[in-house]
């Protein structure tokens, strides 16, 4: 049965098409000219960044720069700006936003997916095509009314604290509602473990951050990485809901309904049945919100004024100066290449969850 479904045709196979030598060379030579087209920019940065020359203006193209060196990469990671905040500051900062951002961007938009996808309540249209709507809407087009409505939000440094514990009280609480009856019913699947990880971190980061030394007596929202985040969970939340929701109603109701049967609480439904067959769209929209939220400038640049609260994005634009020609080439191409990594790192982490069908394995049969 294998070798009639591996062969369906005369010179054809399950897996492609057969094709003649000079179609071959075609269709190879094809993909060697794409693959150099896009490599070649790739290289040249590489490059680029190894030449101690430190050009002003690049007016030639030398894949092996005479001499090449990592001393662009020693100055970007020691001071990359003429402000006074070093390379892994601004990767710090950065990384809370991009991450932020995606934990909160996964945590909401899976709750408010699901119950769009599987509950009936009034106005559930109507919110959709809202939701679908802010999705077209482009994200500059908001800044205006973010920039009023966040540096409207002034308190103090002790109430800033005060919140802060709070909200971590909440976090925590929220983990032990979900983690310690699994525990008890010993059903704690890996989602579990990671909601409860994920729970614990977020709510250490909100202690360290309610016990930090305040630099003023006014705590302004809009110009801290904080009102950032906020602005930016409000523009990713709406394409993660959207994107959840598609994949979501793609998982069989009966698969739960056959859950309730044997006495599976709402809690076991939700997180061990339907969060593990939604993995590849939670590691699609993870790796978006966190790409957008690494690479975001518009938001940052408009909002932020402390060189202490700049990302890197902020600072590889301080890098360009006021004229092309002074910019500092070799270390703007260093500086390009050390921002990039950490992206494709998570790219690589999640791609086989990205490329997976695991929904489509565990509806078959």
């Amino acid at each position: 049965m294998s070798s009639i479904a591996t062969r369906t045709r005369k010179g054809s196979t399950a897996s492609g098409r057969r094709l003649r030598w000079w179609q071959q060379l075609i269709f190879q030579a094809l993909c060697l000219f794409i693959a150099a087209t896009v490599l070649f920019p790739i290289l040249w940065i590489v490059s680029m960044s190894l030449d101690p020359r430190n050009i002003a203006r690049p007016t030639e193209l030398r894949l092996i720069p005479p001499g090449a060196s990592l001393d662009a990469y020693r100055a970007v990671l020691d001071r990359p700006t003429a402000n006074p905040v070093t390379f892994s500051e601004l990767a710090l900062n950065s990384l809370k936003l991009a991450g932020g951002v995606a934990i909160f961007a996964l945590l909401i938009g899976v709750s408010a997916a699901y119950a769009f996808s599987r509950f009936k309540f009034p106005g559930r249209q109507y919110m959709m095509i809202a939701v679908l709507a802010i999705t077209v809407l482009p994200a500059v087009a908001t800044i205006a009314p973010l920039f009023a409505l966040l540096n409207g939000i002034r308190i103090s440094s002790d109430l800033l604290s005060i919140a802060l514990l709070v909200a971590a009280a909440l976090v925590i609480g929220f983990g032990l509602m979900i983690v310690v009856p699994a525990l008890r019913a010993g059903t704690a699947s890996a989602s579990v473990y990671a909601v409860g990880g994920v729970a614990l971190l977020l709510s250490l980061a909100l202690i360290y951050t309610a016990f930090a030394p305040e630099r003023d007596d006014v705590f302004v929202l809009r110009n801290s990485l904080l009102g950032v985040g906020v602005a930016m969970i409000s523009g990713a939340l709406p394409f993660a809901i959207w994107n959840l929701k598609g994949y979501l109603d793609t998982i069989p109701k009966e698969l739960e309904e056959a859950a309730i049967i044997d006495g599976a609480s709402p809690n076991q439904i939700f997180f061990q049945i339907v969060l593990p067959l939604a993995v590849p769209a939670l590691a699609v929209t993870g790796f978006l919100s966190f790409a957008g939220g690494w690479t975001e400038f518009f938001l940052s640049w408009q909002f932020l004024t402390n060189p202490r609260d700049f990302t890197l994005a902020m600072a590889l634009y301080n890098m360009t100066g006021q004229y092309a020609g002074s910019v500092p080439w070799s270390r703007f191409a260093a500086f390009s290449i050390l921002v990039s990594l950490p992206v494709a790192i998570v790219y690589l982490l999640l791609q086989r969850y990205i490329v997976g069908g695991l929904t489509l394995g565990g509806v078959k049969g």
